[in-house]
């Protein structure tokens, strides 16, 4: 099943179990989605609750978050997330810091999604991540699925949760087709949110990643299999709550990590990750430095050859983990 799919059937599946959620953005309705990920939904559920916005990021963030407040579940999708820093004050500041502000009294069930991050030749303002600036604010859970289970499975949890969600994918992996378990074709399929995964198990290196990155570094622990290298590999799934109970016990099996990621370094997810390892008891067990592989500190080229080179791939990773195995504290 693609990722296209995966999401589509969450949406679906939701949408038939709870009459109070809701779809909202450009295009979702009539053209079934940029990405088609509302694909025959308004067929299905008609246009009270499958509604295309004008082209007002702010003005249709603020609808959900509204309708949100007064009982409505809204999934608000961003065309692509560079879009939504038009709607930052309605994530930010009302959905995210409502519930606090009104001592407990006002939720907001509502799921922010679409496209984050690099996808190919849109330039620097369709190509940033944006999992560390939302992953930085409380009161908001941010999740960033990789394959069509993650997708499925985190998207329902989403919906359900009563707090605001963010829900970070990726435009290349839209179409691309994973296997997808009988349990993950059930309707009762839900990931909890704030748990990764282990994607494969290992004993010399933890590569941990998230989105896209976490099939670069699937790709890179083959690789590095084949000269006898065993990687770890973590598929974080939540960026906020962070599961560091499953990273901190594969760091000490271990001993040495690195982190992958498509947004830039500087106060990136990477870095939460650090920070977390040097203030726990875990840094003790490290054995050489983590390392943190990531985009470029650059806008994003439009220039293909330079794009190919301002992001990650499974190449750079077998690089950075055998650089590390070949340091030591």
């Amino acid at each position: 099943m693609t990722v296209r799919d995966a999401l589509n059937q969450a949406l679906e599946e939701e949408m038939i179990a709870d009459e109070k959620i809701y779809i909202l953005g450009e295009e979702v309705a009539q053209y079934n989605g940029a990405y088609k990920v509302t694909k025959g939904l308004l067929d299905k559920f008609g246009a009270k609750r499958v509604i295309d916005t004008p082209i007002t990021e702010m003005g249709l963030a603020g609808i959900a978050v509204g309708s949100a407040f007064n009982g409505l579940k809204p999934v608000c999708e961003f065309m692509t997330f560079n879009f939504a820093m038009q709607a930052i004050d309605q994530i930010v500041n009302s959905a995210a810091k409502t519930f606090y502000m009104s001592g407990g009294k006002v939720t907001c069930p509502i799921v922010f999604r679409g496209p984050n991050g690099a996808a190919a030749g849109v330039a620097a303002q369709h190509s940033q991540c944006f999992a560390a600036w939302y992953g930085s604010v409380p009161g908001l859970k941010v999740v960033s699925p990789w394959n069509s289970e993650d997708a499925k499975g985190l998207l329902k949890a989403a919906i359900r949760d009563p707090n605001p969600v963010v829900f970070l994918e990726n435009e290349l992996e839209y179409g691309v087709s994973y296997p997808m378990s009988q349990e993950a074709l059930s309707s009762d399929f839900v990931l909890p949110l704030g748990k990764a995964k282990i994607e494969r198990e290992g004993s010399d290196i933890t590569i941990v990643a998230h989105s896209r990155a976490v099939g670069f570094a699937v790709k890179a622990a083959d690789e590095l299999a084949k000269s006898g290298i065993s990687a770890e590999v973590i598929n974080l799934r939540s960026i906020k709550p962070m599961d560091t109970d499953t990273i901190f016990k594969s760091v000490k099996k271990t001993h040495r990590i690195m982190t992958v990621e498509g947004g830039w370094a500087s106060f990136g997810v990477g870095s939460e990750i650090a920070a977390q390892i040097m203030e726990s008891d875990v840094w003790d067990e490290l054995d050489a430095p983590l390392s943190r592989v990531t985009g470029a500190d650059v806008p994003t080229p439009y220039a293909a050859n330079l794009e190919a080179l301002a992001f990650p791939d499974d190449k750079v990773i077998v690089k950075v983990a055998r650089d590390i195995l070949d340091k030591k504290y």
